[in-house]
């Protein structure tokens, strides 16, 4: 893997980004996929790497022996928010072991989710927090609020936020106007461009122009009125086709992407199994192939003369151990996290989606003793297998909703929504249940949520509203 010329990072106290630091910090973050892809690439560029039929402890083991090579420490340092230079567009167990079979379709990742995701790596207050949650529920399918600041703020009230102006969940809504995909929470198609606009570099080309075309004009370009585009804007023929191609550039629903995700096929990083012992939480061993030094090539480097050839070998022996300890570190640190994790949702693995615990990054990343950021970068498109499917790390976290008097009664909202699916499930056929109804049924198990939120659930599951459901059988 080509290294960058060091850089220097200030985070807190300045930190160096040594080559062999950004190699490590860049592994951690890669896919099972791309990083089989770097993995061959090393393969074929380094003589001094080969592919290991043993475990490979053993040959990471073999790699010590030199004394003259560069030192490498016991553990890399991969904890560090690395957003300004890789910026993002009882357990017990261990790496080996027979499997079941592990080509399994991943679930798709919905944009409510991606967003409550983005959500627990945002700095707000327990009210603030309330409240983009409520944003986040109101969020359809393309990305747009479905309902008004004002709807939004009465159903608020209703859950306890007396007195709560609308001006307050709009400067909550700025904030969660900067997640990504850029453009949602838009209230409209104009704003959505807007957003995607205001984060264009100030030197593209006819960029004020565009924006003012969107703020003032949007109607006139729908209509494909150029004689008034070119006369208000001041642009010729060329420039307002430049215009008009930089605005259709951007996407009007920026949220159908995560709509449309799905039919890929994985392979899980992590493996949750149950025996005698209880659950154990593994690495998958099929899941990356094993590397070791080439043993002849090291036997050649012994001979520690100063020829080309020599320093040849020594050069590349030095980059494959390299490579070998970020490989480590990024499966310490994924198993480390996926433990953790696994040990709070270990309901989950027994009852399933309906007994899904509250979890945010921040909890896992206190544990661990990790940046939020990396926990959220250990757990992007990777994978764990368990028994009731293959789940992405992320899906694991789900915010906090409802609850009784204490903060342990709070229940995730992925919880919720299987508890609603469970309910429609066994409802009477002929008196199906309506969202008030379910809303008391759902305090009879300690978990209160407005009507709103139910209906928001009820129809993120793709389930028609009572009176629909009583027509439908």
């Amino acid at each position: 893997m080509a290294m960058k010329a060091s850089l220097q990072l200030r985070v807190g106290t300045q930190l160096t980004m040594t080559p062999q630091l950004q190699q490590a910090i860049a592994l951690l973050q890669l896919s099972t996929l791309d990083l089989r892809q770097e993995i061959q690439q090393a393969l074929e560029a380094n003589p001094m790497l080969e592919l290991d039929d043993g475990f490979g402890e053993q040959a990471a083991a073999e790699t010590s022996e030199d004394d003259w090579a560069s030192e490498i420490p016991s553990e890399l340092s991969t904890d560090s928010d690395w957003t300004d230079t890789y910026p993002d567009h009882g357990m017990s167990g261990s790496g080996s072991g027979e499997g079941p079979d592990f080509e399994r379709q991943a679930d798709s990742v919905s944009l409510a989710s991606h967003l409550i995701w983005q959500l627990a790596m945002t700095n707000l207050s327990e009210r603030q927090r309330q409240i983009a949650e409520s944003l986040i529920d109101a969020v359809d399918s393309a990305g747009y609020l479905a309902q008004s600041l004002d709807e939004i703020r009465d159903g608020l009230r209703q859950q306890g936020l007396e007195g709560l102006p609308t001006r307050e969940v709009e400067q909550v809504l700025l904030r969660l106007q900067q997640f990504e995909p850029t453009g949602i929470f838009a209230r409209d198609l104009r704003e959505c461009l807007m957003l995607q606009l205001a984060v264009m570099p100030d030197d593209t080309p006819l960029l004020p122009q565009a924006r003012r075309l969107v703020r003032q004009f949007l109607e006139a370009l729908a209509a494909d009125d150029r004689r008034l585009l070119k006369r208000r804007l001041g642009l010729d023929d060329e420039s307002l086709e430049a215009v008009v191609g930089l605005i259709r550039s951007l996407d009007p629903r920026p949220g159908s992407a995560y709509a449309e995700v799905g039919g890929n096929y994985i392979t899980p990083d992590l493996v949750a199994r149950h025996d005698d012992r209880g659950w154990r939480i593994e690495l998958n061993a099929e899941a990356l192939p094993r590397l070791r030094i080439q043993p002849d090539y090291v036997a050649l480097v012994r001979r520690a003369d100063k020829s080309p050839d020599n320093q040849f070998l020594k050069d590349h022996l030095q980059e494959a151990r390299w490579l070998m300890k970020s490989l480590a570190s990024r499966n310490d640190t994924l198993l480390k996290v996926g433990r953790e994790i696994m040990a709070r949702q270990l309901d989950f693995l027994e009852q399933g989606e309906e007994a899904m615990r509250p979890l945010i990054l921040a909890d896992i990343a206190k544990t661990v003793d990790m940046h939020e950021s990396t926990i959220s970068r250990v757990t992007t498109q990777k994978f764990i297998h368990t028994p009731r499917g293959v789940f992405e790390l992320k899906f694991f976290f789900s915010s906090h909703v409802g609850g009784g008097e204490g903060e342990g009664d709070a229940h995730s909202s992925t919880a919720i929504r299987a508890r609603i699916r469970k309910l429609i499930q066994d409802e009477p056929p002929r008196k199906p249940l309506s969202d008030s109804r379910l809303v008391d049924l759902l305090a009879d198990d300690g978990i209160r949520v407005a009507r709103r939120t139910v209906a928001k659930y009820r129809e993120a599951l793709g389930i028609p509203s009572s009176s629909e459901r009583k027509r439908f059988r």
